[in-house]
């Protein structure tokens, strides 16, 4: 009974860093650090290896299952499974939740997405030091590579299969990151969008699968969904160890980089609001009321989060 409520706590929390990684600006990282879980993670992640993996992939020959099962432990591969079962359990509900909003009720909730990352800015910066040049110059790198991609990637770029492959690698990868929000990236690259979009539409074609109807829409989705979950887990074990080895050996150049980078990203809820304001007629005088309503419940929800993480940990 025991092993069954730790595991289940276990999902919950995997459940509450999912659905925080889920909208832009809130960090999963952060979720883990406040539910006390980040020190597990990071432990966890960084103890794969090639090596370990192949043991636990020899495990389906009878001779080598106890040296399989001992590489299992060492990655604490019992805890990663039912982590990543909550967190994929919160992205599908929140993502579809999020794609109903964004065609129903577009300027509140680009304005909820500005709130949530100017507030999340506004935390991260009392942690930044420009007191050097270096500093400094990765600083406006940051800001200057979000704000200048943020509005024209979904246009430049489109959503071919290998930029959904590179955005879901930097999404997952941020996931191990207190304060940077994978879904945030999402936006810089333009996919935030689509990608709710794709989960949605996957999520309601298994559904009618299941009830016996036709697969077509299930065909389509699938492959813009599995090659971001492939893009997840390459970039959860390079790019992720690739941060977190540049802020071991150069900290407050690449914290300067990371805080610019969700600065910069600012642009890209105004260029989606005014897009769909274009489209609809409206003007910003009479949308900037339930945008900046909007904006501030999003926030007071970083504010509320903070208060519970303390200082962030890198």
């Amino acid at each position: 009974m025991a092993d069954l409520r730790e595991w289940a706590t276990i999902y919950l929390k995997g459940i509450a860093m999912g659905s925080a990684d889920a909208v832009p600006g809130v960090s999963g990282g952060t979720i883990a650090l406040i539910v006390g879980i980040y020190e597990r993670l990071i432990a966890a992640v960084t103890a794969i290896d090639p090596a370990r993996v192949r043991r636990v992939l020899a495990g389906v020959r009878p001779g080598s299952r106890d040296d399989a099962r001992a590489a299992f432990r060492e990655v604490d591969g019992a805890f990663l499974l039912m982590l990543g079962a909550g967190i994929g359990t919160a992205v599908v509900t929140v993502l579809s939740g999020v794609n109903y909003l964004l065609s129903t009720r577009p300027v509140a909730t680009h304005g909820f997405f500005f709130g949530l990352i100017a507030a999340s800015a506004a935390v991260l910066l009392g942690d930044v030091d420009l007191s050097t040049l270096r500093r400094k110059t990765a600083a406006i790198a940051g800001f200057a590579l979000a704000f200048l991609a943020s509005g024209v990637a979904a246009t430049a770029l489109g959503s071919p299969l290998p930029v959904v492959f590179v955005a879901g690698g930097l999404a997952v990868s941020a996931m191990v990151l207190p304060g940077i929000s994978g879904s945030l990236l999402l936006i810089v690259l333009g996919q935030y969008e689509y990608m709710s979009g794709v989960v949605a539409r996957f999520v309601d074609a298994a559904g009618a699968l299941a009830l016996g109807n036709r697969a077509d829409a299930l065909v389509e989705t699938l492959p813009p969904v599995a090659t971001f979950l492939l893009g997840g887990v390459v970039g959860l074990f390079t790019i992720a160890h690739a941060v977190r080895h540049a802020l071991s050996r150069a900290r407050a150049a690449t914290l300067a980089f990371l805080v610019s980078l969700v600065v910069g990203a600012l642009r890209a809820p105004l260029v989606e609001v005014s897009a769909r304001l274009a489209e609809s007629g409206e003007s910003w005088r009479a949308a900037a009321p339930r945008f900046a309503l909007a904006a501030l419940v999003g926030a007071g929800l970083v504010a509320a989060l903070n208060r519970y993480s303390a200082t962030i940990e890198y």
